[in-house]
């Protein structure tokens, strides 16, 4: 659909101009009239090809965005206001078009949830789903502030894990980054030093010439394999097989599985948990929290959990039978399970693990920056001494 720029005034003599998408130029100009704009000119804008990486919507534009709705829908404004106001003051362009896609939806008669469904990239699921159970209810204002509670604690988990994450990760890409250049650059100029010595190098120092003369006739090929690897791993997880493999890998690791785990209970119970006392149906909200789980080991439970209340059970022996779940969580469930408060007692469970996920990120950081820092300090002066050996060497027989 082509986008036209518009200029015009208002009923008052305010002047106005924007862009808007439309069929055709009638189509603006009706549009236009029929919100009391005297239309002065319209063009239609020149097409662009953009390149664009990722959806370019961020999760805290989203957040940010369902906070303010909320307390505007909570204030008694007009729906297709809230969305006129949220969409100009919003920065990411591709966030303001959606929102205006929006907003032109509602004014053609559709719900909500309808609206929102349209536009995946920005509104999941999870996120559709609790605007219609609000909209089916009654309760949308009580029903965007739980969600905006959801996604500011979800984002909160996520920036806490990433951050564990970045850190060690910079320095160990960083370690590599100076060994190599040492290796591939540095080392080359000692070698050529040791050729007129005539006596034969200590073992060391060989070793670590016979590492640099690879890395220098073998850079390309390592480049390309390692490309080649990176290809693999992602056609490698696609497949359910692979995904469940490298899942389950990730929370055997001896220090990330920990934390991998803690988040992963945590985002289960707290999206169960909001589904719930939002009116959604336990099937669905099991389904939802399934799509969403980022995990396939968890996946798989749930969906197991999904066939056991199909069958009358309950969802506490699929959870239990996959070992994602400790002890602890699974009788937590069994007991909000049989006394009508499950969504209660998972947003508990959440809470807790909120806390646990913050002591093992600190725990986290505490054990790997020193780890990594004598790991690169051990590396770095391992191909010092060995270069130096030969010095030292010479010196011993000139003394």
């Amino acid at each position: 659909m082509p986008i036209y720029e518009y200029k015009g005034k208002t009923l008052a003599g305010k002047q106005v101009q924007g862009e808007l998408k439309a069929k055709n130029r009638q189509e603006l100009e009706r549009f236009l009239r029929s919100n009391k704009i005297l239309v002065s000119g319209v063009s239609k804008k020149p097409s662009q090809i953009t390149i664009k990486i990722g959806s370019g919507i961020k999760k805290i534009d989203i957040s940010r965005f369902t906070r303010q709705f909320a307390t505007m829908i909570s204030a008694g404004l007009p729906m297709v206001q809230c969305l006129e106001i949220l969409g100009s003051q919003t920065e990411s362009a591709e966030f303001r078009r959606i929102i205006i896609e929006v907003k032109e939806s509602v004014q053609s008669g559709s719900t909500l949830s309808e609206a929102l469904s349209k536009h995946k990239k920005a509104y999941d699921d999870l996120y559709v789903n609790m605007v219609e159970a609000g909209e089916v209810g009654g309760a949308l204002d009580t029903i965007l502030v739980r969600l905006a509670q959801y996604r500011e604690k979800a984002d909160r988990l996520i920036r806490k894990v990433k951050g564990a994450l970045v850190y060690p990760i910079v320095v160990m890409i960083v370690a590599i980054g100076v060994t190599f250049a040492m290796l591939r650059f540095i080392v080359p100029v000692f070698a050529k030093m040791f050729q007129g010595l005539g006596s034969e190098l200590p073992a060391p120092t060989r070793f670590v010439m016979g590492i640099s003369q690879f890395l220098q006739a073998n850079t390309v090929i390592m480049i390309l394999g390692l490309i080649g690897l990176a290809i693999a791993y992602k056609l490698y997880v696609r497949q359910p097989s692979g995904r469940m493999t490298v899942d389950k890998f990730k929370l055997r690791l001896p220090l990330l599985g920990d934390l991998i785990r803690k988040s992963a209970i945590s985002r289960f119970t707290r999206t169960l948990a909001t589904l719930l006392s939002s009116g959604v149906s336990i099937l669905d909200a099991l389904n939802i929290t399934a799509r969403t789980s980022g995990n396939m080991v968890l996946q798989t439970a749930i969906k197991n959990a999904m066939v056991s209340i199909a069958e009358g059970e309950t969802i506490t022996a699929p959870l239990k039978e996959s070992g994602v779940f400790p002890p602890m969580v699974t009788q937590m469930i069994s007991v909000g399970e049989k006394t009508g408060g499950l969504d209660e007692m998972l947003a508990k469970i959440a809470d807790f693990y909120d806390e646990e996920v913050d002591a093992a990120v600190a725990a986290l950081t505490s054990i790997i920056e020193p780890v990594i820092i004598v790991f690169m300090g051990a590396m770095i002066g391992a191909i010092l001494i060995a270069m130096y050996l030969p010095m030292f060497d010479i010196v011993g027989k000139i003394s």
